[in-house]
């Protein structure tokens, strides 16, 4: 898991125990959420600390050496499970109690449960997910209590010690809606991938992505782009999809001649590339939807466009690569064949499913509800078939052997979809802290001011300081909290200086999401590298010329909100054509390479002009795009009228 410090593998009884936990934990939040409710404060208290009692079970203090593996859960980490349980029990017993307290102040057992509460929820978070979420969350605390000697905009007038336990614990805090979202939207969708990946059906969608390109010019990079559109839709980490991908397509693409820091910046930028990618959204869109008060369908849909124009911009820059370098496709006996992957078609029901299930309409909680059926369905018939097919068995004990089989499959998905949500719980808690110290601290606010003094002079430059605060906020954070941190600071002051709330989200989202690939603390072009053996800085640089339309397209669609497919129909498409024509002509520009030769560099120039203006959504800027794009398409047709590569 991304950032872990040392991941223990439960042997024996304990691990039997940790594994029913577990799914039990999950089965616990899709009857609460799909049966029979209960209140939202303790839903939330038990999410963060029951999930923080698993944590500690399955995340060690500190890592082992080489090759060595925790087996058994210490008698310290059990002792640190006691409070896990009683801080929810807490809420439990005296829930009315609390909602009184809120009016009239905490008693000594509120603050107990707060203080011991976030000193937990630390710890989850630094075991699970490095030191950097918590120590930005400590350095929060801290600027409560200093406020009054900071400078500037920082400044405050301090706040009470119990104010800070309370407000920073309760429903502003850890128990806040960051964490509803978890507890909600995030772990039904996580639960919903796992039991995707238990059917197989990850196997499929790279089979299906090397049947579709894998011949084509630069194969395996093209299969790495299309892999990271299919698996990333269901994904909720940069670097865990570089991990899941990059063992199968790294060592593909080097072997047809790409060199270690282009396959691993392939890697990188493509498994990035899907925390941008509808319906999933890296857990972000949920937070979002929240936020804004909107549907998730809108934040979905409003996702669509710049998640196919960063792929778009990927596919061209490795075509181009493989143009400039003589790189071909892998053969035909290698690939899987469409017949095979036509019988199989029913692996991608349940995404398919849920994507149709969520456009008509209806809840993500139902949308993902079908989808986890649909997966057991299509578990439960594969096994059934196998059994009588291929080994021949009764219809009755194919029924039997099926139903135990799947039955497994189950439970494993269950107890793996509770292990992938730790680090999520973690951080979004953490991440919670730091909203209530923005919140209760007013310095939300200043920033806000500072971003209308700024506006004031250009409204361009402060859109230029968000984008590089939202960078820096996302830098050693994984996905989910680097968006609830960036919006808590950043979005107040873009909506404050007239930018509309849904572009001023997507925007943070997106350089909060791209912080992954940008130096110096770029978390997926660093794993990459270190699975190709490739140089790290040149990595992250290659990363980012390919995702360089990515940070072009924010401020698109902040002068246009048709690329968030506002408006109507005709100026959406007219956009999106465009804008796709632009990024054509800016990965041209970057790889200095056009169609079929090389672009000296006062043309390299003119290609990011033009692409520039075909990404600008106004007319003039379209036909001006379109004239420099089509004259450097006649110059390249007459220079070099031949194909280098079939």
């Amino acid at each position: 898991m991304e950032f872990a410090s040392a991941r223990r593998d439960l042997a024996g009884w304990q691990g039997l125990a940790w594994r029913a936990a577990a799914a039990g934990f999950v089965l616990w939040h899709l009857w609460i959420l799909l049966v029979d409710p209960v209140d939202p404060t303790i839903s939330r208290a038990v999410h963060v600390f029951l999930g923080a009692a698993l944590g500690f079970a399955l995340f060690a203090p500190r890592a082992v050496g080489a090759g060595e593996v925790e087996r058994r859960v210490p008698w310290y980490d059990w002792a640190l499970m006691i409070p896990c349980l009683l801080v929810p029990a807490h809420y439990i017993l005296d829930a009315d109690g609390i909602e009184m307290r809120s009016f009239m102040g905490p008693n000594w057992q509120d603050l107990l449960a707060s203080g011991v509460g976030m000193a937990l929820v630390l710890e989850f978070a630094r075991r699970t997910a490095g030191a950097v979420m918590p120590l930005i969350a400590i350095v929060f605390i801290a600027y409560c209590f200093v406020g009054p000697w900071m400078p500037g905009i920082l400044y405050h007038r301090g706040v009470a010690w119990d104010q800070v336990l309370v407000e920073l614990f309760g429903n502003n805090g850890v128990l806040g809606t960051i964490i509803q979202v978890s507890a909600s939207f995030i772990i039904l969708f996580v639960t919903f991938a796992a039991f995707l990946q238990a059917s197989k059906a990850g196997d499929y969608f790279n089979d299906f992505a090397l049947a579709l390109v894998g011949r084509a010019r630069g194969g395996p990079a093209k299969v790495t782009v299309v892999s990271g559109i299919l698996f990333g839709t269901i994904s909720g980490s940069a670097v865990a999809n570089v991990v899941a991908s990059g063992a199968f397509t790294i060592p593909m693409m080097r072997r047809v001649g790409y060199d270690r820091e282009t396959a691993a910046a392939v890697e990188a930028t493509s498994s990035t590339g899907g925390q941008i990618t509808p319906p999933v959204m890296g857990a972000g869109a949920f937070i979002m939807a929240e936020v804004l008060g909107r549907a998730y369908a809108d934040i979905a849909l409003a996702g669509l466009i710049p998640a196919l124009l960063f792929y778009l911009a990927n596919y061209i820059h490795c075509d181009l690569n493989a143009r400039k370098a003589g790189i071909r496709g892998l053969p035909r006996e290698e690939l899987p064949r469409w017949v095979d992957l036509g019988r199989r078609a029913y692996m991608a029901a349940p995404l398919v499913l849920l994507i149709v299930i969520l456009l008509m309409g209806y809840s993500p909680f139902r949308a993902a509800a079908i989808g986890i059926a649909a997966t057991i369905v299509i578990m439960l018939g594969t096994a059934l078939v196998h059994r009588m097919a291929l080994r021949g068995e009764g219809i009755g004990g194919a029924i039997g052997g099926a139903a135990w089989e799947t039955l497994k499959a189950i439970e494993a998905a269950l107890s793996g979809s509770a292990k992938e949500t730790m680090q999520l719980i973690a951080v979004c808690a953490a991440a919670g802290i730091v909203a209530g110290v923005i919140g209760l601290t007013g310095v939300g606010g200043r920033f806000a001011t500072m971003l209308l003094d700024i506006a004031g002079a250009s409204v361009f430059l402060a859109m230029l300081f968000a984008m590089v605060v939202a960078i820096i906020l996302g830098m050693g954070v994984p996905t989910t909290a680097a968006y609830a941190i960036a919006a808590a600071v950043v979005a107040p002051g873009l909506i404050r200086i007239g930018v509309d709330p849904l572009v001023a989200h997507m925007f943070i989202f997106y350089f909060a999401i791209l912080s992954a690939i940008t130096p110096p603390v770029a978390l997926a072009s660093f794993a990459a590298a270190s699975m190709a053996g490739a140089d790290m800085w040149r990595t992250s640089v290659i990363a980012v010329k390919l995702g360089l339309a990515t940070f072009i397209v924010p401020f698109m669609f902040w002068l246009s909100p048709a690329l968030l497919a506002q408006g109507d129909l005709l100026p959406i498409l007219q956009s999106f054509v465009t804008a796709g024509l632009g990024v054509w002509l800016l990965a041209c520009s970057t790889e200095g390479w056009m169609m079929n030769g090389h672009l000296p560099l006062p043309l390299r120039l003119a290609a990011a002009a033009g692409g520039l203006a075909l990404m600008i959504p106004e007319g003039i800027t379209d036909v001006a795009g379109l004239a420099i794009c089509a004259g450097l398409v006649f110059w390249q047709r007459r220079t070099f009228p031949e194909e280098r590569l079939a």
